[in-house]
């Protein structure tokens, strides 16, 4: 009877711990939306949810309603090798709050979820577009706006600003207090980079090792803030992308400390860096071994490599996109690293986005040359091996690697100057969309173009930046190149030229200068749809000059660039089979005197430009 009796309360006391009170930590989606094209999967995470029922009922006034609930409706669910996560579907069809109850045993667990109803016209928002001129912020060093969120309780880096390489206090509100300066500087659309959590414990302040996807950094304000931002930027007639990095996630991110599946991120025995060879992606030689270290290295020590071939991460990944865009209304996103992301299931991340929402413009960084290596990457590309990779936009580095090059030096010997972007221009073939392609001068991972021209001259910026908003493309433009920005110290040093953006008595007269010349070109920029969607017809750089006609059946603007250090005559009559097709006698835009191209005398001083606009 006693062994018995020990039987018996060894199964009691067995069937005790099967049922242990489930709980619930995170639940992610946030929340979700009626009338979305996107199935809502829930990632629960806490204790000891394996194998919990499920079951939902509708909260009314706060009371929890008794009976069927119609409004969401849990349909599969799956467990995770951990036993600690639950993935589970549901069917939404109507707005309210949801509590939701996972059950084992008697024990039971909830949380309320909130279904939204969807914004009208949600799914067909508009994005930007070569209309566009887009100006890259970095989030911490921009505008401190509150200093009293440089540091927080809750987060680990705490604000030095006597610290080059820490935080510093950039935030939300400084970006709304600086909306005026943009507009006026005639960019239209702003993208800051990575503002989600990145709890670090030291070179947290670039954002690019994310610890929370659905929340905001405490020290940049918080996501009603956030939402506040872009719903202010567009009153002010500016769009906001936001700058999302699915290749790799922070080692402080909370799922460190219980991954929901071992393949969840790529692990090694030993700390495995990416080989950074994009190439493996497409060259018919490469082994498999390069292929999978390309996508599957580690970026950087803090940063565990994810693995979007596992489904419910990929679910994950796309999920989170979508709420950003939808919670925040956003514009646009900017994808960090994109080609480090295992290739076909970051296609899928793309694909997913974009069914949402079919007009999004999404810009991914594909930093590469030359220009075919890039044009892989865009969609619509006539990839020998029939990738698509979703990604609407590629950032245009070998146009921007020769421009750089072109005004670094004086432009001598064979095949240098501008001849460099002559070249470069001349790829374009390869390209699925020219229109879609994000050109720059210089972003935050770069020496900045005031340091890398020659002599730091200001006219040769003033050059690069009439190439940058007269070329084909969404132009970009780096915080505080209006003002012609230098590093104080390394150029090359990333904490040095993320340097905050210069202020009231900070701005010399110099400084206005160059912001005074980037505003009335970009201000006339927006107005000019021959900019935007027009053609190209470009004719050979000769003595480190360069000249091209942006054209459409109606109008043109043509551009003479000239970098060398003498004055040069513009070779009209090189140009008949363009200029016959409009009066060749127009306005230049920028000082509003006629400009008769008839003539075989025009000189253009040195390191200068000459921009005429056209009509028939």
């Amino acid at each position: 009877m006693k062994k018995h009796s020990l039987l018996f309360a060894a199964v009691l006391l067995m069937s005790q711990m099967a049922f242990a009170a489930p709980k619930i930590q995170q639940v992610e989606p946030l929340s979700w939306w009626t009338n979305m094209h996107t199935p809502l999967t829930l990632m629960f995470h806490g204790e000891d949810l394996k194998d919990a029922k499920v079951s939902v009922q509708q909260i009314v006034n706060g009371k929890v309603m008794r009976g069927e609930c119609l409004g969401l409706v849990p349909r599969n669910q799956h467990n995770a090798e951990s036993p600690n996560y639950l993935f589970v579907d549901f069917g939404v069809f109507q707005p309210g709050i949801y509590r939701i109850t996972l059950q084992k045993g008697k024990k039971k667990a909830t949380y309320d979820y909130v279904i939204n109803e969807r914004r009208e016209g949600s799914r067909d928002r508009k994005s930007f577009d070569a209309s566009d001129v887009v100006y890259l912020i970095m989030s911490d060093r921009f505008v401190d706006g509150d200093e009293s969120n440089n540091s927080t309780d809750n987060t680990r880096e705490k604000a030095d600003k006597s610290n080059v390489d820490g935080r510093w206090g950039g935030d939300i509100q400084g970006i709304i207090n600086s909306f005026d300066h943009i507009a006026k500087l005639g960019c239209t659309a702003i993208w800051p980079t990575p503002m989600l959590g990145d709890d670090e414990a030291a070179w947290s302040y670039h954002g690019y090792a994310c610890s929370d996807y659905y929340h905001i950094d405490p020290r940049y304000g918080n996501n009603v803030l956030y939402a506040q931002m872009v719903q202010q930027a567009h009153e002010k007639g500016l769009k906001i992308l936001m700058d999302m990095v699915p290749n790799h996630c922070g080692a402080a991110h909370w799922w460190m400390k219980d991954l929901p599946y071992q393949d969840w991120i790529n692990q090694f025995p030993q700390f495995t860096n990416t080989n950074n060879c994009f190439t493996a992606n497409y060259d018919i030689n490469a082994s498999e071994y390069d292929r999978k270290l390309s996508n599957r290295g580690w970026f950087d020590t803090p940063m565990p490599d994810m693995n979007l071939e596992n489904p419910d991460l990929l679910k994950y990944f796309q999920q989170w996109a979508i709420w950003w865009v939808e919670f925040a209304n956003l514009d646009g996103l900017r994808v960090d690293t994109y080609p480090y992301i295992e290739k076909i299931p970051g296609s899928q991340w793309l694909k997913a986005i974009r069914e949402e929402y079919p007009n999004l413009n999404i810009v991914g960084e594909c930093w590469t040359r030359p220009a075919p290596a890039v044009a892989y990457w865009q969609s619509g590309a006539k990839n020998f091996d029939g990738f698509d990779s979703n990604l609407p936009t590629v950032m245009d580095f070998p146009v921007e690697e020769s421009i750089r090059q072109a005004l670094e030096n004086d432009g001598s010997g064979w095949g240098n100057g501008l001849t460099r972007v002559y070249d470069a221009m001349t790829m374009d073939y390869m390209y699925a969309d020219v229109n879609k392609l994000l050109t720059f001068l210089g972003n935050h991972d770069m020496a900045r173009i005031t340091d890398v021209v020659k002599d730091k001259d200001p006219r040769r910026v003033k050059l690069g930046y009439v190439l940058l908003a007269t070329m084909r493309g969404i132009p970009q433009v780096l915080y505080g190149d209006e003002y012609a920005m230098t590093a104080d110290g390394d150029p090359n040093a990333h904490s040095l030229l993320r340097a905050p953006l210069p202020q009231g008595e900070q701005v010399s007269a110099e400084m206005q200068d160059m912001f005074d010349f980037q505003s009335a070109l970009f201000q006339w920029r927006k107005n000019e749809p021959v900019l935007h969607f027009g053609k190209t017809m470009h004719f050979l750089a000769r003595n480190n000059t360069y000249s091209y006609f942006r054209y459409n059946d109606e109008e043109a603007v043509f551009v003479f660039a000239n970098a060398a250090e003498e004055a040069r005559v513009i070779p009209t009559e090189t140009y008949v089979e363009i200029l016959g097709k409009y009066n060749a006698k127009g306005i230049n835009p920028l000082t509003k005197e006629e400009v008769d191209l008839s003539r075989t005398d025009i000189e253009v001083p040195a390191l200068s430009t000459l921009i005429v606009k056209l009509s028939k």
